[in-house]
């Protein structure tokens, strides 16, 4: 006898927002799931898949229960003591209770456990039928789809995305009965809309997307993805080159089309001039279509537009997309001719007008702050301070120009066209670019020296700014992309090798910003007013809560990208406990630290700092300080143990002091592993707070040298389990 079918859910729409449709699918197979684990309906999770097409969203959940199992019901009564009276009759509590379970006092059982005995009503109920259960699980998983904007059709009550045509439900071959937005559930649905738009019957759910792929949809998004991305190489190898697919894009794409179909397209010849990016956003960007690479990877003047029709005349939709892509690539063409003929240099006091942040002021404001951080910052990447003021003067002045205007994800693109076109050094055009690198998660970092020195000056900036003013990232909300910022500014400085003093700058760009916002600031941080000019005076000593509170927002976003890189928490948290001003060293010591950890002595060492670190502190509570006690006097150290520590500790202070200060941790620690014999025979043979004061002092003393020699360069305590 089967104890289980195959559920399938489909809810055929109106086309949906391509960018909705995953989320939608996957949260209709994941609340479907739930609900039927709620129920204690058994089911194959792992295996439903989340199914979708523009026009439809579905679930496929293979292995569901039929039914849910027989569930044992317990309900306890009075006790004992209570249950009976002084003759043994049944008491009135009894009687009730035995009432209520719709049995007489005979069919009730005894319980007793340690704390009691209790009578108690035990039955087997069945589980629930599937069928039954799933009318509600159905409508419950539909109505709490994530719909971003609804809308409401006809004179209906209730919203969805778009108006909803059909239903489909079904458990093997049976239909459930259930409605949800209007319709009630069956087993027709509807093929293409031009290549089958009759209904088609759905049999089971196993045939569910063979049948659809027999009237021309392909509702598996992943078949749906690979034919894109194969369909459109096919079309790109054969205009004689290779198309440009992003994944981003090949994801949309698949998703606005049922049976996609790419053709190629021809862009004409005097488009060609412009720069690429212009072209690639106009046919990426605005069009959805893939453009084409020859074998050196420069624009050809092919793309790949994509379909949603097998078409009979090919020739037509390709004129329609030659058609709707000329319009836009000739309004670029004017628009970056009319920007020739302004110089860049001529676009920076127009930025006078342009505020950036009401608080902040304009982006002339802004471009002045960078161009005074560009220039502290250059000397430690490599380049000319002169130069770099240069490129920071330039830096936002294509924001006014025409083509980011109307393209504004070009901007930085531009700037370096614009530079380039005007004769501009080549170095100053790539930083116009680059200040914006990395521009995304995972993107490469500015390659240029130019382009670091004010990728860093405009990040800095931007987080002592907005900091300055309350504007934080809070929750999820980061409308500032200050994060990003931060993650930004630290991979540059770690994976460029620039050794920057991070307090400092972050004091500098701190200083710089307008001076009411400073105060404020500054203010607010030290929960007190300052006057204007005590703040002149002395607002380099005042900043110090502010660059704390910049640096630990940057470590934050550090911990996750040494994190993703596989450097686990503990580690992390060992060298960030020390400060580390340069990340170039912070990077150095977290390699450092963990390879130390790989070595069998690590653990060891770890435990017994963890140990000195609380001996030091209990000590410091007792009323000692441990910064004011004298040097380890040799002639005070009475055990062996103590004698063999003193002189493991000369040693290796002799051998790793000057690796530590040349940066070479591994080495040093990988020589202070050594120490882990005579560590562990100190704290075997001998009792630290001895009653004799100096000689406990000495002790402690030899202690907090210890300790001191590993914080060189982490707290390795941290790493004890």
């Amino acid at each position: 006898m089967t104890t289980t079918a195959d559920l399938l859910v489909e809810l055929l729409c109106e086309e949906l927002p391509a960018k909705a449709l995953a989320e939608l699918a996957t949260s209709l197979r994941d609340g479907l799931s739930d609900r039927l684990q709620k129920a204690g309906v058994a089911h194959d999770g792992d295996a439903a898949q989340a199914l979708w097409t523009p026009r439809r969203i579905a679930a496929l959940i293979p292995g569901v229960a039929l039914q849910a199992p027989e569930q044992q019901i317990e309900r306890r009564g009075p006790a004992l003591a209570a249950g009976t009276g002084p003759d043994g009759a049944p008491s009135k509590a009894l009687v009730g209770f035995a009432q209520s379970c719709g049995v007489t006092v005979d069919a009730l059982e005894k319980l007793e456990t340690d704390k009691g005995a209790w009578f108690v009503y035990r039955t087997r109920k069945p589980g629930a039928l599937t069928a039954d259960v799933l009318p509600a699980i159905v409508r419950e998983s539909l109505e709490s789809l994530p719909q971003g904007k609804p809308m409401r059709w006809a004179d209906n009550d209730f919203a969805f995305l778009r108006p909803v045509h059909g239903l489909v439900v079904l458990l093997g071959e049976m239909v459930v009965p259930a409605e949800a937005y209007g319709v009630k559930s069956g087993r027709r649905t509807r093929g293409h809309r031009f290549h089958h738009p009759e209904e088609l019957s759905i049999a089971r759910p196993a045939d569910y997307l063979s049948a659809l792929e027999a009237a021309w949809v392909l509702v598996d998004p992943a078949v749906r993805r690979e034919r894109v991305r194969a369909r459109v190489a096919e079309a790109a190898t054969a205009a004689g080159g290779s198309a440009r697919m992003p994944a981003d894009l090949v994801e949309e794409v698949s998703n606005l089309t049922e049976w996609p179909c790419p053709i190629a397209c021809t862009i004409p010849a005097d488009f060609m001039r412009l720069p690429e990016a212009v072209i690639v956003t106009t046919i990426e960007t605005h069009q959805r279509f893939f453009p084409v690479l020859d074998a050196s990877g420069h624009l050809m003047p092919v793309f790949i537009g994509v379909a949603n029709i097998e078409s009979r005349d090919p020739a037509e939709i390709r004129k329609g997309y030659e058609r709707v892509v000329r319009p836009r690539l000739s309004d670029a063409a004017f628009f970056f001719d009319q920007d020739l003929k302004q110089p860049l240099a001529e676009h920076v006091e127009g930025l006078k007008a342009v505020t950036y942040q009401q608080k902040l002021g304009t982006l002339y404001d802004k471009t002045t702050r960078v161009i005074a951080l560009a220039r502290r910052i250059a000397p430690a990447v490599g380049v000319d301070p002169a130069q770099a003021e240069a490129a920071a003067r330039l830096s936002r002045a294509d924001l006014l120009s025409r083509v980011v205007g109307e393209f504004p994800e070009l901007q930085g693109q531009m700037g370096r066209a614009y530079a380039l076109a005007q004769g501009q050094p080549e170095a100053i055009a790539i930083a116009l670019d680059e200040v914006y690198a990395p521009r995304q998660s995972g993107a490469p970092i500015a390659a240029s020296p130019l382009g670091r020195a004010l990728a860093i000056a405009e990040r800095l900036d931007t987080l002592a700014g907005i900091f300055a003013v309350g504007l934080k990232p809070t929750g999820n909300k980061d409308p500032f992309a200050l994060r990003r910022a931060a993650l930004g500014l630290a991979r540059t400085l770690i994976e460029s090798g620039i050794r920057l003093d991070l307090p400092q700058v972050l004091e500098a760009a701190i200083i710089g910003v307008p001076a009411q916002s400073l105060k404020d600031y500054l203010g607010k941080i030290a929960n007190q007013a300052f006057d204007s000019g005590l703040l002149g005076k002395l607002a380099d000593q005042l900043t110090a809560p502010a660059v704390d509170e910049l640096y630990e927002f940057i470590l934050e976003r550090t911990r996750a990208y040494y994190l993703d890189a596989g450097i686990t928490s503990d580690v992390f948290e060992a060298v960030a406990a020390r400060r580390p001003h340069d990340l170039v060293d912070f990077d150095q010591r977290l390699k450092a630290v963990l390879a130390f950890k790989a070595l069998p002595a690590c653990a060891g060492l770890a435990a017994a700092n963890k140990r000195i670190r609380n001996i030091l502190r209990k000590a410091g509570e007792s009323g000692i300080d441990i910064a004011a006690l004298p040097p380890v006097d040799a002639a005070r150290l009475h055990h062996d143990a103590e004698h063999s520590l003193n002189s493991a500790l000369q040693a290796a202070e002799s051998a790793v002091l000057p690796r530590f200060g040349a940066g070479d941790y591994v080495e040093g620690l990988s020589r202070l592993a050594e120490l882990h014999a005579p560590v562990d025979a100190f704290f075997e043979g001998v009792m630290v707070m001895a009653e004799d004061e100096a000689v406990r002092n000495t002790r402690l003393a030899l202690l907090d040298r210890l300790s001191a020699l590993f914080l060189r360069v982490a707290d390795v305590s941290l790493l004890a389990s």
